[in-house]
């Protein structure tokens, strides 16, 4: 199925953010979704009790990783999918108002995947400690060298339409999540945007690039990533 036409689901991962996820569906444009799914990876607070109440759909994913939540919330609405997914985090730290300028260059059918740049945007002081930076920079340029892409970052506010979803294949369970799906875009040549989106400190505790051990997990997991995606070349 290639997605209904002009529908848009939502997929927002969420592990322990009742401080960030009433927010977040407050902040989401109200004509922008079909539907809402929030994906539970575990959490022990109320961020699944919070997030049913707002109207969102929730769902469980109990084994923990980012792209296993992705992941359960694509199989969630594969009996029924839409035209476009946008997946935006639960943390709050990208602006759900800037939705729509995600979405619409998928939803028009002129982009395939549309990737919101927070090196680009508005990067809030502190929001992305100086190791993250450095990371996602050198981590996009080698893929722009190996693949001769164009990304300046690995944010996860994206929007992508469903065939192309399909045709990705998406595999990674943790932290490679964001970087295998555009090591894939760039290998089979979707039509890929970057548009520059505001990022401001998350609420809540980081559960990755806010500590030195996260930090040292993902960007072994991005270079691993690369090398083994650039092995199948």
């Amino acid at each position: 199925m290639s997605g209904e036409r002009n529908t848009c689901d939502v997929i927002i991962p969420a592990l322990n953010e009742e401080q960030a996820i009433g927010r977040v569906l407050a902040d989401l444009p109200p004509d922008l979704a079909r539907q809402i799914i929030v994906v539970d990876n575990g959490s022990v607070d109320r961020t699944a009790e919070m997030a049913r109440d707002l109207g969102a759909r929730v769902i469980y994913e109990p084994m923990r990783g980012y792209g296993a939540a992705c992941l359960a919330g694509i199989n969630a609405i594969r009996s029924n999918p839409p035209h476009t997914v946008l997946f935006i985090d639960g943390d709050y730290s990208d602006d759900p108002k800037q939705a729509w300028s995600i979405v619409t260059p998928v939803l028009s059918g002129e982009m395939d995947l549309v990737l919101g740049s927070r090196l680009s945007g508005q990067l809030q002081k502190g929001a992305m400690p100086p190791h993250a930076v450095f990371g996602n920079q050198f981590a996009t340029r080698i893929m722009n060298a190996v693949w001769r892409s164009h990304y300046t970052d690995l944010g996860p506010f994206r929007a992508i339409n469903w065939r192309a979803l399909e045709l990705l294949d998406m595999q990674d369970r943790g932290y490679g999540w964001t970087i295998e799906m555009q090591i894939k875009a760039a290998r089979l040549r979707l039509r890929v945007r970057e548009v520059p989106v505001s990022y401001r400190k998350r609420v809540g505790e980081s559960k990755i690039s806010g500590t030195v051990r996260g930090s040292v997990k993902a960007g072994a997991k991005i270079l691993a990533t690369i090398a083994r995606h650039g092995f199948d070349l």
